[in-house]
């Protein structure tokens, strides 16, 4: 069994940096390679993982293809049993893909696995869910806001949450491990997303195929949120409601005027 780890950046040098390194000082046991997607980043990058990590393959993008896109880029090309997605700003404590690979391959019927996430804290965050609806949406951002204002009830109900094993409707695309098999099936991601909720899309589509999603804490993984937006907030944010109108039109047409509504009452 193989394991092909890939990996979408845009100037995001440091995170980058630290996340192979992470992968090189403590590299995974089953057989693998990696994968560097670059989206025409301007910080110089694709030298930095070119000159430190030559084991590594480099795929230059003239343009920023977004996220969705350019997994699927190096997706397609992948010969692996599993594809891991990994965000450029997580850090992989020694054994933590190991211990996901092993939980999913215990897990027949799950097409895809997440592990629990947490900050640079250490506090966990709420990395997987239900499929979205305007009112779960509204219900899991009050719940971050009051985890992030550290009231103690909720981030002790979101420590409870991430505890235990669980089958899930959806997994982040931070560290999302995927069977080749359902993967393919499915046409890997929906590149109508350019960045935010094609993890959950990728989730819908394998679970409509009869496959299950798993969120494990048997592996934990460090993720810096928010890099990517922090470098372009304006076009960030753009990219979230374009992704979740889309996201609505697909899933749920009932729900899209009124998320219509509410975003033209929020941002206008």
């Amino acid at each position: 069994m193989t394991l092909v780890i890939v990996i979408v950046s845009w100037n995001g040098r440091m995170d980058l940096e630290r996340c192979l390194a992470s992968l090189a000082d403590s590299p995974p046991s089953i057989a693998h390679s990696i994968v560097v997607v670059d989206n025409a980043s301007e910080d110089g990058s694709p030298e930095m993982v070119a000159a430190r990590f030559p084991g590594v393959r480099l795929i230059r993008s003239d343009e920023n293809l977004g996220f969705a896109r350019g997994n699927n880029l190096a997706l397609r090309e992948a010969e692996g049993d599993l594809l891991l997605l990994l965000n450029p700003d997580t850090i992989v404590p020694a054994g933590a893909i190991d211990r996901l690979v092993a939980r999913l391959m215990a897990h027949p019927d799950a097409a895809a696995g997440g592990p629990r996430i947490v900050d640079g804290e250490g506090e966990p965050e709420l990395s997987f869910g239900r499929m979205p609806t305007p009112m779960v949406e509204a219900g899991r951002k009050l719940l971050s806001r009051l985890h992030a204002a550290e009231i103690q009830p909720f981030r002790a109900f979101v420590r409870r949450a991430t505890a235990r094993e669980r089958t899930v409707d959806w997994v982040t695309g931070a560290c999302l491990l995927v069977r080749r098999e359902p993967a393919e099936a499915v046409g890997f991601l929906d590149e109508r997303y350019r960045l935010y909720w094609e993890d959950v899309d990728f989730c819908a589509a394998l679970r409509a195929k009869g496959w299950t999603i798993l969120f494990t804490p048997a592996s934990q993984v460090l993720h810096l949120r928010g890099r990517s937006a922090a470098a372009a907030p304006t076009a960030a944010n753009e990219w979230y409601r374009a992704a979740q109108l889309a996201f609505y039109a697909k899933h749920h047409p009932q729900w899209l005027p009124l998320v219509r509504w509410y975003n033209r009452l929020r941002y206008h």
